[in-house]
């Protein structure tokens, strides 16, 4: 049980000074590698995604690894640089792109169809694709609600449901990683249609975890904490801005004192679809820092979601707007 909040001790005149945090070590370099070399020879890997941000830093780690790597979206100038920045990775195996929209069980299929005719039926699913923006409850509309849920939860669902029945046809194992948030234990005050979709994405690895066990499937989680990049959204970019402009800057919101390198989070889920994490299944993997476990002694005021966001008093729209 968390003890009752009560205000921080007073600092005494004649205490000496604290030593300065140091915060947790920088990780290994770029192009460092947490398996051993070849780890992947062979495989294929389907990242969901895959052409930008954290889908791609994600990506470039499998191929580090010697994997065969299908980056999957809907932006084909996007995944056409991709695959050839992911193809100049040392140590990389073959890189192609499909066109996708996951919501579209039609194309899903047509994405397998596509990454068995160029490498094999992919071992390692990355259900990376999300979709997410800060929006108070109430000013939700149906549509944003079901663009949310339809991309990070139903196009989760169309994805790891395409994979997992064609291993069990073809009577053979693979590992799906799914990426997921922090709210979905904790919820997401401003983001209820992101954290209510996490929530299931959770859920699904929990479940097919032990349905799919025995057939030898495993299915993860993996959830990102602060991974800044150049493909982050304007809204999330604007935050981080106005936390780096903040006293002690953005790494002071962090009790590793320091924002994750996007490898980071490819070295962890290289690592849960590998030969040496068969024994893992249905877990999520928080990597973090820490943050998303960050109490204090006393809670800061509380601010609505609207005014965080700088939105006025909420009103019924008129009839026919």
């Amino acid at each position: 049980m968390r003890p009752p909040e009560s205000s921080p001790p007073a600092s005494s005149a004649s205490a000496p000074a604290a030593p300065a945090a140091p915060g947790l070590p920088a990780p290994p370099p770029l192009g460092a590698a947490a398996l051993p070399p070849g780890t992947y020879r062979g495989q294929v890997v389907l990242v969901t995604g895959g052409g930008t941000g954290l889908g791609k830093a994600i990506a470039a780690e499998f191929a580090r690894l010697g994997a065969d790597v299908v980056i999957a979206g809907r932006r084909v100038e996007q995944l056409k640089a991709a695959r050839e920045e992911l193809a100049a990775v040392p140590g990389a195996g073959r890189v192609t792109a499909a066109v996708c929209d996951i919501r579209d069980p039609e194309r899903v299929a047509a994405a397998f169809d596509a990454a068995g005719a160029a490498f094999g039926l992919p071992d390692v699913l990355v259900n990376n694709a999300a979709a997410n923006f800060p929006c108070p409850a109430e000013d939700l509309s149906p549509n944003a609600w079901r663009a949310v849920v339809d991309i990070t939860l139903t196009g989760t669902w169309f994805m790891t449901r395409e994979f997992g029945r064609r291993h069990l046809a073809a009577g053979t194992a693979g590992s799906i990683v799914n990426i997921g948030a922090s709210y979905a234990w904790t919820g997401g005050p401003g983001y209820a249609h992101s954290a209510a979709a996490k929530a299931g994405v959770k859920n699904l690895v929990e479940t097919l975890a032990v349905e799919w066990g025995p057939y030898g499937i495993q299915v993860n989680g993996l959830v990102p904490g602060l991974f800044p990049h150049a493909d982050m959204t304007g809204d999330i970019r604007g935050g981080l801005d106005r936390a780096a402009a903040a006293p002690g800057g953005k790494d002071a919101r962090q009790p590793a004192l320091r924002v994750g390198e996007p490898r980071e989070l490819g070295w962890a889920a290289t690592f849960l679809a590998s030969p040496y994490a068969r024994f893992i299944t249905g877990h999520t993997l928080v990597v973090d820092g820490a943050n998303w476990q960050r109490r204090s002694l006393v809670n800061p005021e509380v601010v609505p979601i609207r005014t965080q966001l700088g939105r006025g008093p909420f009103a019924l729209p008129q009839q026919g707007e």
